[in-house]
């Protein structure tokens, strides 16, 4: 089965649920309406016990917000856009079925923080930069990976890692603890079926249950203030600061 904008295939009873936006996988609309509408039918469906996310090339797995177009988009069309972004990254972290991140390429902004969403993160050794840029671009890092990033590697490293907004090659990432493993980019996709199928292989309903009782308190913390985060974002994002240097960041695309 194939989708303009998310490929999936099945292995072993999983869902390989692979990004296909171009090379970058830039996150627009489009996108975020494609991947949110895969999870949820994959996740509803019986014959599936486990969920991967990667991406159809090896280069990016993404390369974060589609900023060329969002740009353009006015506040009304931006609010829709981002509010829809983050239920969609509410749904994946609370998803009762496993779901693993294959990171075959740079995970950036937008693109990290698809993959904090996931329950475990397998990147392909070599140069592929994982990050949060987003305080260059003149934002605040989204407050739903705000709030994950801080509760998977701690607060004082959560600190360090949004308040630089740099890269991270895959070692770096692990020492922190934002990825599980490093492996050859041609074992990523297939050890991440592998550990989806075995984290299912016992009791779908204990996993749900023990996920559950894993992520309950963050998503009550973050469905608290997002809205009011939402809004602040969003006026950052309009601020003559961000537009400068979001400008800045579409002339090297």
């Amino acid at each position: 089965m194939t989708e303009e904008f998310v490929a999936i295939e099945h292995q072993n009873q999983v869902a390989i649920l692979k990004l296909n936006q171009g090379v970058t996988n830039a996150i627009n609309g489009d996108l975020v309406h494609a991947l949110d509408s895969a999870i949820k039918s994959q996740a509803a469906d019986p014959d599936v016990h486990g969920m991967v996310l990667t991406s159809s090339n090896r280069k990016f797995f993404s390369i974060g917000l589609d900023i060329p177009h969002l740009f353009a988009l006015g506040e009304k069309n931006f609010r829709s856009f981002y509010q829809s972004f983050n239920q969609m990254c509410l749904g994946m972290l609370t998803s009762t079925k496993p779901l693993v991140a294959g990171i075959t390429g740079h995970a950036i902004a937008g693109g990290c923080i698809l993959s904090l969403c996931c329950d475990y993160r397998f990147i392909s050794e070599g140069r592929k930069l994982i990050g949060l840029n987003e305080i260059k671009l003149g934002v605040p890092v989204p407050y739903v990976a705000d709030c994950i990033l801080r509760k998977l590697i701690g607060h004082r490293l959560a600190r360090d890692v949004m308040d630089s907004g740099g890269f991270l090659e895959p070692e770096e990432a692990q020492r922190l603890g934002m990825v599980d493993r490093i492996l050859p980019v041609e074992e990523v996709v297939s050890q991440s079926v592998e550990k989806a199928r075995e984290l299912s292989s016992d009791s779908l309903e204990a996993f749900a249950l023990i996920k559950s009782s894993r992520v309950h308190a963050l998503k009550r913390e973050i469905t608290a203030q997002l809205a009011e985060r939402e809004n602040a974002f969003i006026k950052c994002w309009f601020s003559d600061d961000a537009r400068v240097r979001l400008k800045e960041a579409i002339s090297k695309y």
